[in-house]
């Protein structure tokens, strides 16, 4: 007996003592820093504790501030030790006003708990997920058999994405629907790649089983209208537009860029080089004219031309949106808040921020109202003149003067503008980026590098003739450097004098004298200077020939398209840090670098924006691809991986799958050669994406928002879609490509332009249809029915469009011209019958590429009879639709029915 007590005796020790055991091992298990503890800092006590601001001197936005000493002259987070630390006697402090957070709810006791473990095991700093690289992932292994109990789970894994989906529905306990009927696929997927409804004949194709799902995917890939559909996409982030913005938002003429971008991702240019041209083309080796227009990406910044404005300053503004623009498209990062202080919440710091702007703050632009520079476009006869000089040049002259002459005839730079003119005396400087002088007038430029040139080339403007300007070293008595005799001008044009060699620094005075005409006269407008070497072969016959034809050249109008270039060594600016993010309180001054949270600084790459774009598509940089992946994976799915896809910081949700957006990150980079149309493929490929949209109460209820994809993606169209899909389907959407924007017809009035004639000419011909992209783009004006569909102003860069559903939309598709005559035409393709049900059916499968049910084919009929005796019984002859001829009663009733489907909404959304 007592044998037997002592058995149970042991057995009952070893049981508490595995208790306990287990329990140590629970309460000892390491608290992870990013997904426990960050959370909890970030918002309960970041706000006093961060970037903005350091009460006590404590900060928990850097690992080496949370552990340095405070005002109290210790460190309030001691390692090892939480009960000596005093954060945690503060978050557990009973008094209100000893107590943190101060004046907010005392932290739960589960966060206290967390916190203690987490100091006591050492308060080790993780890394948020986002900013270390993404490891290598092997997807899933599982047996679908063994997985799911719905029949459709045999069809479901398609490719490697869905091994992680399933995964995920798996541990939820749910099953994927079952595939999507082929005619839906078809229509998503095609509206999907090419924005627009499939054309009959590879609907009919891949309905019928002749040609393959990835043989359909191929050739809407393969069509032109792919990169029309998204190219849209990449404008909203680009916030390019055909006018410059703010008050007077003249027009601009930067259709080229939007060209190159609809050109570059047809041709499915690498993601790594669709960067590197457009934050750098100008700084490649031998940069072609496509890769200059590229870099009109950051040109699409907006523009003050109103008079009285700061030029610099809205320079500066501009550079500012540039450093923005830059992190939030390529980088997910809210990098906005560091101009004016620490992120308050990701390890960012406010001299970054400027270390960053060094990048961008060295070009050419300085907001002019000629938006210089701008890249010439010349005519065929034009450029066999520019080649010819071109060639002469090279022959005769060194690689420097070579070069010189190259760009002078590209863009016209580098030049001395004149709202840098200081001292201006009987003159002054009169906003349109001229400085006007009288009799006697004089201005200089300060510090100016010539490097030895000994050509001058002025642009000027002069309302009479008998003007001497002269160019003086340094003041009214220094060495006259160069001198010329000026008349009456036909507007603006170049001119060339000698000019004395300098190897000095020095101030360029300018004097000018009349004195045939009266005080206070405006004799000239000077808007810029230029030095440069001389044309060389001045001994050689056909120099005159040669000279003459650069000047000719030089004065010549040709379209342009404002890109970036970089200023030279000589005219190098200087950036500082701004305190508290104010331009006009310069303090250090820094270099370009990038944030030490990233990947390091290869110090192949130069220090300046390419080689800021080859530290942003590095492999190393652990943001750039999976940007990329969440970008693309919302735009086909209506939500991102990491549901807030303009941030992938501390502050983001986490994603919904992590281990599909690292693989799909990594793949994008090392398998498919950060291809765009790859990525997509594989995405549209998967069974994920070709499952039924179709919800039911219980799905809802446990994944209104599809975050574990158990159903297909169903979402409104886009504000270019739907008028896309209007036109397509009726018939009426014109194919052409590119050119200048077009003005399709909107309401009147909308358009209230000042300080110019500017109005909106409605098109004729087929430029009334063209595509969405191609609608001129007002940025205090934006086409308004696109702005019901949630289409922004671009005046700064859009991640995302916030999609809503009011009634100005059924307002827009019920009564603005573009879809009555969309329905007008859409009825004429269905007017096939004597039987009206027909017709109807007919019409309703054109738009939807859906059979019709009865129940909407019977009120649609009934629509279509009300309407038709109404106009048989009309008796007035006011216009029906905005048509010149009024249509037949039965024609004019089944364009009622036809307006009324392309309201439905299965015609305005993606199923």
């Amino acid at each position: 007996m007592k044998k037997y007590v002592l058995i149970v005796g042991v057995r009952l020790l070893s049981v508490c003592l595995g208790i306990l055991l287990i329990q140590s091992c629970e309460s000892s298990e390491r608290v992870d820093f990013s997904t426990q503890i960050k959370p909890i800092l970030n918002n309960k006590c970041i706000t006093c504790h961060g970037g903005i601001k350091k009460n006590a001197g404590f900060s928990l936005l850097f690992e080496e501030e949370a552990f340095a000493d405070t005002e109290s002259g210790k460190p309030a987070i001691i390692r090892g030790d939480a009960s000596g630390s005093e954060l945690i006697r503060r978050i557990k402090e009973n008094d209100l006003e000893l107590r943190m957070p101060y004046e907010k709810p005392k932290l739960s006791d589960a966060e206290i708990e967390l916190l203690t473990r987490w100091i006591d095991q050492g308060a080790e700093w993780g890394e948020h997920w986002a900013y270390s690289l993404p490891d290598k992932v092997e997807p899933p292994v599982f047996s679908q058999e063994a997985s799911f109990t719905s029949i459709s789970s045999k069809k479901f894994v398609q490719n490697s994405i869905d091994n992680f989906v399933a995964a995920r529905l798996e541990s939820e306990q749910l099953t994927p629907n079952a595939p999507a009927e082929k005619n839906t696929i078809a229509r998503r997927v095609a509206l999907d790649l090419t924005g627009l409804p499939p054309n009959s004949k590879i609907f009919n194709a891949f309905v019928s089983g002749d040609l393959s799902y990835e043989n359909l995917i191929d050739s809407l890939l393969s069509d032109q209208s792919y990169g029309e559909k998204w190219a849209s996409w990449w404008l909203d982030m680009a916030r390019y537009s055909d006018t410059k913005g703010y008050e007077k938002d003249q027009g601009r003429s930067i259709y080229e860029y939007r060209d190159w971008v609809i050109k570059a991702l047809n041709r499915d240019m690498p993601y790594d080089q669709f960067t590197v041209e457009q934050l750098a083309g100008d700084l490649l080796p031998e940069p072609s004219v496509d890769q200059l227009i590229a870099t009109a990406f950051h040109r699409n910044t907006m523009n003050n031309d109103e008079g009285g404005t700061d030029d610099e300053e809205y320079r500066v503004a501009s550079v500012i949106d540039r450093v923005n623009t830059t992190f939030e498209v390529w980088q997910s990062t809210t990098m906005g808040c560091v101009q004016c202080h620490s992120h308050p919440y990701d390890p960012f710091k406010h001299k970054e921020y400027y270390n960053l702007m060094a990048f961008f703050d060295n070009t050419r632009d300085e907001d002019m109202p000629s938006e210089a520079p701008v890249l010439k476009f010349y005519s065929p006869e034009q450029q066999q003149t520019v080649d010819r000089i071109n060639a002469w040049v090279a022959q005769y002259g060194s690689k420097k003067t070579t070069k010189q002459y190259q760009d002078f005839l590209l863009y016209n730079e580098p030049v001395y503008n004149s709202h840098h003119l200081k001292d201006i005396q009987n003159g002054s400087y009169d906003d349109h980026a001229s400085t006007v002088l009288w009799d006697e007038g004089t201005a200089r430029f300060e510090n100016v590098s010539s490097e030895r040139a000994t050509a001058l080339y002025l642009k000027y403007n002069a309302g009479i003739s008998g003007t001497t300007i002269t160019f003086r070293k340094n003041s009214s008595q220094g060495e006259i450097l160069g001198q010329t005799r000026i008349n009456k001008t036909k507007g603006s044009i170049i001119r060339k004098i000698p000019f004395q060699k300098v190897d000095e620094k020095f101030d360029l005075y300018i004097e000018t004298n009349n004195d045939g005409v009266a005080k206070e006269v405006n004799i000239i407008n000077l808007y810029w200077v230029a030095l440069l070497d001389e044309l060389p072969g001045k001994e050689k016959y056909g120099y005159a020939s040669i000279n003459n034809s650069l000047l000719q050249v030089l004065n010549s109008h040709t379209p342009t398209v404002p890109i970036m270039i970089e200023n030279p060594d000589h005219m190098k600016r200087t950036t500082q840090v701004f305190e508290r993010g104010s331009w006009l309180t310069k303090t250090d001054t820094v270099l370009p670098n990038t944030p030490k949270t990233l990947n390091a600084w290869n110090d192949d790459w130069p220090k300046n924006r390419l080689g800021l774009s080859q530290w942003i598509v590095s492999k190393n940089n652990p943001l750039t691809a999976r940007t990329l992946v969440n970008r693309v994976w919302h735009q086909i799915f209506g939500r991102g991986l990491v549901a807030t896809i303009e941030d992938i910081g501390s502050q983001s949700e986490p994603p919904s799958h992590p281990a599909l957006l690292d693989w799909m990150a990594l793949r994008l980079m090392n398998e498919h050669n950060w291809s765009i149309k790859s990525l997509i493929k594989e995405i549209v490929m998967s069974g994920t994406y070709r499952q039924s949209s179709e919800n039911n109460p219980e799905l809802y209820q446990k994944d209104p928002n599809n975050e574990l994809y158990a159903r297909g993606p169903r979402i409104r169209l886009s504000a270019e879609q739907i008028r896309d899909q209007a036109l397509a389907v009726s018939g009426l959407l014109s194919s052409k490509m590119y050119g200048h924007g077009v003005m399709p017809p909107q309401p009147e009035g909308i358009w209230q332009t000042v300080y110019s004639n500017a109005k909106w000419i409605e098109s004729k011909g087929e430029d009334r249809y063209r595509r969405a992209v191609y609608t001129y783009m007002k940025r205090t004006s934006p086409y308004p029915s696109f702005m019901s569909f949630d289409g922004g102003s671009r005046e700064v860069c859009s991640i995302r469009r916030t999609v809503t559903n009011t009634p100005l939309q059924a307002l827009v598709t019920l009564n603005d011209p573009v879809y009555l005559e969309a329905s007008h035409e859409l009825a004429k393709a269905m007017q096939v019958s004597e039987n009206p049900e027909e017709n109807i059916s007919l019409g309703y499968e054109k738009a939807t590429y859906t059979k019709i049910t009865p129940v909407k084919l019977e009120a649609l009929r009934e629509l279509y009879e009300n309407s038709l005796e109404e106009f048989k019984n009309e008796n007035t002859n006011e216009p029906f639709f905005h048509l010149e001829k009024k249509p037949s009663a039965e024609l004019a009733a089944l364009t009622i029915v036809a307006n009324a489907i392309m309201n439905l909404d299965e015609f305005l959304t993606k199923a």
